[in-house]
Formats: structure tokens, C-alpha cells, sequence
């Protein structure tokens, strides 16, 4: 039976365990030189409504690693562009391809394309999730601090954006702590906030930033203008003045803490010089893991001869 991942939530623990013990494995394998062909004659369909470096890169250069072949599919070069609804291309692509991503501007497009589809959808990121984002996201957390990650807290500063719904809800599948600091008026949809409390999620809410990094192990952020928001950024860099992540917001952290960014960054906007790129910063790490957690996603979803062990 096809599934599809249009939220960190459809993964449950034990799958998302699954999924960071083979990437963990491929990323080990691949400095090795050792490039498993989970996806051999296999063709995955990639779908972009939105600009990208990070997801358009790391799908293409992943899939091709992966012994598949990555199909990077334009709509207004594709029959989309002139109407064609998406149930019938979802179709159409399900009789030629074994998978789609698909990176658009609302969900719902997202949700109408999985549907429609026989063939497994991954969300590579929504106006309201980011499931692939936070796969790199633990994938990372783990190599700083062990596979247990339930003692950790993790502090989001800024916008209650996509990104920032995908974490809250993943705190019900690792056991970690969310403390989200917003201005009130750019928290998460309620939606995702009650996702998140019924699924179990442990989240708390702050306005000051800084009682949110007190004692977190993660300190993340993003830009506070999301593709799509541009003509809202002189009101959005005021109502966020004072949710920059900076040294002085830092300076109460532990040393052992660290900073993630999902990139790309607005440098003295959300995030300063000093911090991205200094001995706290994950955020390299965070975007090189993206490739290896959608590899191992991909092989889990479309593989035919992965090894039971690596569960």
C-alpha cells in the first residue's frame, strides 16, 4: 500500500527511527564511497512551485545517488501551467513514475495531489509543513546528542511558520520539548496547535525570547520573510525587533548548546554573522543532512531490497 508523507505526522516513532538509522547509514556509506541503489530504474517526478537551492539539490543529487532518476518538473512547463487540474495530472504522473515531490505554495495543492495519486507524494515543503526540513533537523540533533532526544529542549525564535508547525508536531515522536517565541500576532495557526496537543506534543509559548532559550539545548530560526510575504516585510522586520538570534540573546545558553537555521538565511535580519557562522552553528550540517534524511525516506518508501535491519 502507497504512503505518502505530507506531514512529520505521518511517519509514527517507530518509522521515523527507521528512517534516521538509514540515513545515518547512508551518510556513512556515501564518505565511503558506497552508493546503494535502493531506487535502480526508477523515476521520481519533481514537482516545483517555488524557488529552491536546498530541496531541488539534495532530491536530484539524492535520487541519482540512489541509482533513480530525478525529474524536475516546472508547472508553467507542464500542462498545469495552462489549467490542467491537478487530479489528472496526479493521474497521469502515477502510470509513469514511482514517486512525486512536490514544493508548493499551499497545502491543500499538496493534500489534492497525494489523492489523486497511486504512487507515494512527499511534501517537500508547504505554506503549512516541512516535513523534510525536520528529518535533518533530528537527523542532526542525534549526532550532537545521541539518539535519545527527550531531555532536549528546543527554542524557535521568530515566525510561526511552516517550519516551526512541522517542529511542534515532532516533539510527539521524539519526546523533545518546543518553546516557540513569537510576537503574538505571528505565532502558529491554531490548527497546529491543537495538532500538536492532541498528538502529545509538549509545547510551550513565549514573547520574550529570551526566556525561551533559557536552558534549550536548540536554538532555531528562520527568516521572518517566507517566499510569497515580501510585501509584508517592513511590517514583519518591526513586529520582530528584538527576535534576533545574536550573541546577546546567546549569552545565557549553555555551552553545549547549538543554533539551526533551515536556511536561506537574511544575515542581521533573524539571525547575526557572528552566530551563523560561529562554533555554535549546526546550520551547515542541518542543510548537508537534508540529502541523506530524503534519501533514506525515498529508499524506505520506494526500495525493494533494503535490509530489515536498518530499522
Amino acid at each position: 500500500m502507497k504512503k505518502d508523507i505530507l506531514s512529520i505526522l505521518d511517519l509514527n516513532s517507530e518509522e521515523l527511527t527507521g528512517v534516521l538509522a538509514l540515513a545515518d547509514k547512508l551518510k556513512g556509506e556515501r564518505k565511503n564511497g558506497i552508493f546503494p541503489e535502493y531506487l535502480y530504474k526508477k523515476s521520481v517526478g519533481l514537482i516545483f512551485e517555488k524557488a529552491s537551492t536546498r530541496t531541488r539539490i539534495s532530491f536530484e543529487t539524492g535520487i541519482f545517488e540512489l541509482g533513480g532518476h530525478p525529474l524536475f518538473l516546472n508547472p508553467n512547463d507542464m500542462q498545469l501551467g495552462r489549467g490542467e487540474t491537478i487530479s489528472d495530472t496526479a493521474k497521469v504522473l502515477s502510470r509513469y513514475l514511482s514517486a512525486i515531490m512536490m514544493r508548493s505554495y499551499s497545502h491543500r495543492t499538496v493534500e489534492e495531489l497525494a489523492l489523486h495519486s497511486t504512487i507515494p507524494v512527499i511534501n517537500g515543503l508547504s505554506d503549512e509543513e516541512h516535513p523534510c526540513q525536520i528529518l535533518a533537523d533530528i537527523m542532526t540533533m542525534r549526532e550532537n546528542f545521541g539518539n535519545n532526544l527527550e531531555d532536549l529542549t528546543i527554542a524557535w525564535i521568530g515566525d510561526g511558520n511552516n517550519v516551526c508547525d512541522s517542529l511542534m508536531l515532532s516533539s510527539a515522536l521524539t519526546g523533545y520539548r518546543v518553546n516557540v517565541a513569537s510576537p503574538p500576532a505571528y505565532r502558529p495557526k491554531e490548527k497546529y496547535i491543537e495538532l500538536a496537543e492532541k498528538a502529545g506534543a509538549y509545547v510551550k509559548f513565549f514573547d520574550n525570547p529570551r526566556d525561551a532559550v533559557s536552558g534549550a539545548d536548540v536554538i532555531y530560526t528562520d527568516t521572518w520573510i517566507s517566499m510569497g510575504r515580501e510585501n509584508e516585510k517592513e511590517a514583519r522586520v518591526n513586529a520582530f525587533k528584538g527576535y534576533r538570534v545574536d550573541e546577546s540573546l546567546l549569552a545565557g545558553c549553555d555551552s553545549d548548546s547549538i543554533v539551526f537555521h533551515c536556511l536561506p538565511a537574511h544575515r542581521g535580519e533573524e539571525i547575526s554573522d557572528e552566530v551563523i557562522d560561529g562554533p555554535m552553528s549546526r546550520v551547515w550540517d542541518q542543510a548537508e543532512n537534508r540529502l541523506h534524511a530524503q534519501k533514506a525516506l525515498l529508499a524506505k518508501l520506494l526500495g525493494d531490497d533494503i535490509s530489515q535491519s536498518v530499522s
